[in-house]
Formats: structure tokens, C-alpha cells, sequence
């Protein structure tokens, strides 16, 4: 089982603290760390990059650096969910295409957690772009 706590600092601000015993500010306002709504992107860049790392070091493909990008849009009324997120990839390193194609793929529809539960609200779409190593 997985649990977090939130405490409540000031005004908006936050403190989130996991499990694991990391902490993490949050803020509703922006001002000070980022929003609960901006975490849950960076919780789907990093999910989705930590399965790209994984399946294209599976595949030994030599790998130098990724970067995972998200703009989203909201709905206009509370609950204000994701509609759209669009991730891009930047890759580098003397990857195939193919794998990496293959490899984000089988992140978004198979292995990341973070995506399927987002899809039940949000269209996802991905575009992918290579870097020179």
C-alpha cells in the first residue's frame, strides 16, 4: 500500500510527504512550489519517461538523454480535470526510430500507470523529437 500526508503550511503552501519519506512543497497558488495539478503532469512525464529508460535500456539501445514535456489543457468547470495533454519526447543518443516509437507506445497504451488513469478524462497524444548527442 502506497500512503502520503499532507500538512498545511500557510495560505495555499503545502507540504507533501511520502511513504518513502521524501517531502515535496506544494502550492495552490504557484508562487512558492508548484500546484497539485502541475504535479500530477510531472508524475506523468516521469512515469512515462522512466518506462521509455527502462524498455529502451532493455533493448540496449545507447541512450544519452530524454525529456519529457506536457501542455494540458483543463475544463472550463470544477472539477477542472485534464481534457488534452500533449507529451513530447526529446530523445539523444544513436537510438532506432523504431525502438524508441515502439518504446513510447508501449508506455502510453501498456505501462504507464499515471496515463491510464488520466485517459479517463484526457485525449493524450505524443510527438517525439531527436536531439543530436
Amino acid at each position: 500500500m502506497i500512503e502520503v500526508n499532507t500538512k498545511w503550511i500557510a495560505e495555499q503552501r503545502f507540504e507533501g510527504i511520502s511513504s518513502s519519506g521524501h517531502r515535496l512543497p506544494l502550492d495552490a497558488d504557484k508562487k512558492t512550489a508548484g500546484s497539485p495539478m502541475e504535479l500530477v503532469l510531472l508524475g506523468l512525464c516521469g512515469c512515462t519517461a522512466s518506462d521509455v529508460v527502462t524498455i529502451l535500456g532493455k533493448k540496449r539501445e545507447p541512450l544519452t538523454s530524454l525529456e519529457v514535456r506536457a501542455e494540458a489543457e483543463r475544463a472550463v468547470h470544477p472539477p477542472a480535470v485534464y481534457t488534452e495533454i500533449r507529451l513530447t519526447y526529446r530523445v539523444g543518443g544513436n537510438v532506432s526510430p523504431k525502438a524508441v516509437e515502439d518504446a513510447v507506445r508501449l508506455s502510453e497504451e501498456k505501462y504507464c500507470s499515471v496515463a491510464a488513469m488520466l485517459r479517463k478524462t484526457a485525449k493524450i497524444s505524443y510527438s517525439i523529437e531527436y536531439v543530436d548527442a
